[in-house]
């Protein structure tokens, strides 16, 4: 009996005073159950959280840690050889900032219709944008090379102006990604022209910070090495920021960017150093007479030997595209197959260009007049392999070989520009080469997509052989006069 005077509930099927019946009692809880009002189960998820916070802190701090010690280790190396008494080590960092910053725009525009034809399979899609690339070489060799020459005593600014302008658009591009505006197009080709004028203006830059230790062969290797690492480093937070949204990967690039900005306005005023100049008209013993281009003689016959790799490299890009994803190999068939095998091929090529920034960045001493021969030579050489062995392993190598050369021969001929060319005319030298080395590419990238149809694409390396070796005899005809020659073979001094 119920000491408080209250009856006791009766058990399900008792009859109620009014004679309908009470619901049976619920059945108890299994044992451990979470029970309303119970603080068990809220305790246990309260743990969980706190083991997974410590172990992403503990992550980040791990990670943090790395960084750290990367960043350090970095920028160690960067100083080495006098880089750091002579500012060298500075534009380095700058340079790594700027792949950085580059990578998180090409991530960006990665899923739009920017780059749909690069990626589209249709070959139309892919000469228009094709055609595209040209558009910056456009603006960076008429325009943009000779406003540099006339601005040098303020490169410093006209770096960080590059880099300003690059801010200011990813910050448009960030909210015109999904809206479909015009401007997405204007901003975007912006950015390209943009990062053009930034890799003239910083090539013209690295003879007035070179230390007397290193070559200017070994001093743009180590420039374009921390691109590498600063593109590496960058990517995968551009990823994530891509991951949440891509106009967030935008908005990433805009600060990496605006921290560029800074960093190339505090470059040494070594940059600016008006020290040595002369005039683009003065007559120079050394140089020998100028041709048709405005370049002296061993420029020019260096740019013509770098039209040879570039060529290639467009060519093998676009064709072994088309072929290896419509004609795979034997036992490559299937699509994750033939997937895989056209990424090995051009895989490789990157490969071998990485291999390069390695190789130019260590080595003690490169002729540059030798290189860009050797290049064009060994191009040859693999590409001829290649179409009479063909299979797996002749491509890959001839991806390794093409993406090796075609870095080394394009070192070579900046630490050419760099030394042969009068240093006010350097911005357009440059803008120069780059657009011829840029328009060897695209005419290359061309010919891959025309001769990758199925009623040609059979001759299509015995082709680029064949082309690659006539142009190789027309440089090699072509090369200065003993007295030039003499000059460009010189090794530029350590």
């Amino acid at each position: 009996m119920s000491t408080d005077g209250a009856k006791p509930r009766p058990s399900g099927g008792h009859p109620r005073p009014d004679g309908a019946a009470y619901p049976p009692p619920p059945p108890p809880p299994p044992p451990g159950a979470e029970v309303p009002g119970d603080s068990t189960g809220d305790t246990g998820s309260v743990r969980a959280a706190k083991a997974t916070a410590r172990g992403v802190a503990g992550f980040a701090r791990v990670t943090g840690r790395a960084s750290r010690a990367t960043v350090r280790t970095a920028r160690k190396a960067a100083g080495a050889q006098g880089a750091e008494r002579s500012g060298l080590n500075r534009l380095i960092e700058l340079h790594a900032a700027n792949a950085a910053g580059d990578s998180a725009f090409a991530i960006a525009l990665a899923g739009t219709v920017f780059f749909a034809g690069a990626t589209s399979g249709q070959r139309g899609p892919v000469l228009l944008f094709l055609g595209l690339t040209m558009v910056p070489f456009a603006v960076v060799a008429p325009l943009i090379g000779p406003f540099l020459d006339r601005f040098s005593h303020g490169r410093r600014w006209a770096i960080g102006a590059t880099f300003a302008l690059r801010a200011f658009l990813c910050w448009v591009l960030a909210g015109t990604l999904t809206d479909g505006s015009p401007w997405f197009y204007v901003a975007a080709l912006g950015v390209l022209v943009s990062s053009k004028a930034y890799g003239v203006a910083k090539a013209a830059a690295v003879p007035r910070l070179l230390p007397h230790e290193i070559t200017l062969v070994k001093a743009n290797g180590r420039v374009a090495l921390s691109g590498v690492v600063g593109a590496c480093v960058s990517a995968p937070l551009a990823g994530l920021a891509y991951w949440i949204g891509p106009e967030w990967a935008c908005r990433y690039a805009f600060l990496v960017f605006t921290v560029g900005t800074i960093a190339a306005i505090l470059l040494p005023r070594q940059v600016d150093s008006s020290s040595g100049e002369e005039s683009i008209d003065a007559p120079r013993a050394t140089a020998g007479p100028r041709r048709g281009s405005g370049l002296p003689p061993q420029v020019a016959f260096a740019l013509r030997a770098n039209c040879g790799p570039r060529l290639l490299s467009g060519f093998l890009t676009m064709f072994m595209t088309f072929v290896l994803a419509t004609e795979p190999l034997d036992g490559w068939e299937s699509k994750t197959k033939s997937t895989l095998l056209v990424g090995l091929v051009v895989g490789a090529a990157g490969l071998g260009n990485t291999i390069g920034i390695v190789v130019a960045s260590l080595v003690r001493k490169i002729n540059p007049a030798v290189m860009v021969v050797v290049a064009l030579l060994a191009d040859i050489a693999a590409l001829v392999v290649a179409t009479i062995f063909y299979g797996l392993l002749p491509l890959v190598v001839l991806g390794l070989t093409v993406g090796l050369m075609q870095y080394l021969a394009k070192v070579s001929l900046d630490s050419t520009i760099q030394s042969g060319v009068p240093v006010r005319a350097h911005a357009s030298a440059f803008a120069k080469g780059d657009t011829t080395l840029q328009l060897a590419w695209v005419i290359g990238g061309f010919l891959g997509v025309i001769l990758s149809y199925p009623a040609v694409n059979g001759v299509g390396l015995a082709f680029a052989a064949v082309l690659l070796t006539a142009w190789a005899v027309f440089v090699l005809r072509s090369a200065p006069s003993r007295r030039g020659r003499a000059q460009a073979d010189r090794p530029i001094p350590a």
